[in-house]
This record gives structure tokens, C-alpha cells and sequence, in this order.
């Protein structure tokens, strides 16, 4: 099994960690300013929520740099290539611009978790992360991706539950995402065939449907109809 098919069936099986970081692709430069641009979702929303959502978009957590290195981060966590769309196409770094706001115990693993990574970047290769080389990135990024999972969770390193916050966000930002669907073939609830309580079960507690009922409610050749009621609520078709 691909890298690729290992991160779907992990999403799909309800997943989203243990993650390799091998095989990356770079994005462009381009990609990576657009990134950073933080856009009103346009997804519906109950009136509440959309004022939830727009008082949220008109803060901002993450400065300039922090938002760089975090769509560095994304790119390496799910890259694109010539078969797929990466994380930076769904504008997942946005995702966890907001998700940051909307959960503010994200915060201090993410803040802190960007100051760490800096800082091991400008002690072990003398630039900060988001410059460094893709090699460079990896080797630290590889010092942190495999946490140990005999040791719980609050006694882990920062850095390590802060990859693995990240690694979750991007995954969690691209396959709900509507490229990220597509590319998981998911189609949401579908309506399925019902044909009624089957005789046997009707018979065992003595009860049986009205004829009328049958007609208007079980007909798969009117499935597509929609029901229409009196004024006294009595069901027509």
C-alpha cells in the first residue's frame, strides 16, 4: 500500500495520527503565500453559528511567520503530487487558524510548539524552519513524528503532542474538506429502499398496515414524491 492509501484508510477507519513524512513534494512559493490568506467560509451555517464564525475571522491568532511555517508544516504532513491535491490546495493552514480561535486549549501546544521547531532549526542548522532545507526539515520533523505510545499523552514531550496536534489538524482540515471528500469518494447519507415491517414481525405482535397507509408510504414508484398534508394534517399522497 502508497503513502496516499495509507493516509485514506487511516481517515476512513477514524484515525488521524501515526502519519510517515517521507516522499514529501515542495510546493511553490506562490502556493505558499496564498496560503497564509485567511477567507470567509462559505459553507452554510445557521445564523448563530455564521455570526460565531464571522466574529472568529475578524481576529487573528497566528502572525504572519507563525502561518508560514505552519503551511511549510502541512505541506510536508500531506504534500500534492501529479495523482493528488495536498493539504495547501484545501487552504488547510487556514483551517487551523480558526480551529485555533474556536479551541483555545489548541494554543499553547501550537504557539509553543512553532517556537521549539524554530528554535531547533536555528540551533542545529542556523536558519529558521520555514528556510531550512526540505532534508533539514525532515530530520527534525523525524525526531518528533513517532511518539512513544507506552508513555500517556501529558507526559510526552511538548514538541511531540504538538506534531501530532498538527498532523491531526491538517489531516482532520484536508478530508473534510470539499477536495478531500472527493477524493475519499464519500457521498453522505443515501436514501435506501424500505419496504415496510416484514409480514412475519406484523404477525408476532398481531398487527397488520393499513391498506391505505401501504399505498401512500411504501410505494417505491412514488419514493420520489414528496408528501403533501391537509390542513388537518392528514397525509394525501
Amino acid at each position: 500500500m502508497d503513502r496516499r492509501k495509507s493516509l485514506k484508510s487511516i481517515v476512513l477507519g477514524g484515525v488521524a495520527g501515526g502519519l510517515a513524512i517521507h516522499g514529501c513534494k515542495p510546493q511553490s512559493e506562490q502556493k505558499l503565500d496564498e496560503a497564509v490568506k485567511i477567507k470567509e467560509y462559505d459553507y452554510g451555517r445557521t445564523p448563530e453559528e455564521k455570526e460565531y464564525d464571522e466574529e472568529l475571522l475578524t481576529e487573528q491568532f497566528f502572525n504572519t511567520h507563525e502561518m508560514e511555517t505552519i503551511a511549510v508544516l502541512c505541506d510536508l504532513i500531506l504534500p500534492s503530487d501529479e495523482t493528488y491535491k495536498g493539504a495547501l490546495d484545501a487552504e488547510v493552514p487556514d483551517f487551523i487558524e480558526f480551529m485555533a480561535k474556536d479551541h483555545p486549549p489548541f494554543q499553547t501546544d501550537l504557539r509553543g510548539g512553532l517556537m521549539w521547531i524554530d528554535h531547533k532549526s536555528n540551533t542545529d542548522y542556523g536558519a529558521e524552519f520555514k528556510t531550512a532545507t526540505k532534508d533539514q526539515q525532515k530530520a527534525i520533523l523525524d525526531e518528533i513524528a513517532y511518539p512513544d505510545i507506552e508513555v500517556q499523552e501529558v507526559k510526552r514531550p511538548l514538541e511531540v503532542n504538538f506534531f501530532s496536534l498538527m498532523r491531526n489538524l491538517t489531516m482532520t482540515g484536508f478530508y473534510t474538506s470539499k477536495i478531500g471528500i472527493e477524493e475519499l469518494g464519500y457521498k453522505g447519507n443515501m436514501p435506501n429502499v424500505w419496504d415496510g415491517v416484514p409480514e412475519a414481525v406484523l404477525a408476532q405482535h398481531g398487527v397488520s398496515y393499513d391498506t391505505k397507509w401501504v399505498e401512500k408510504c411504501v410505494d417505491q414508484s412514488k419514493r420520489g414524491i414528496l408528501a403533501q398534508w391537509d390542513e388537518q394534517g392528514n397525509l394525501l399522497t
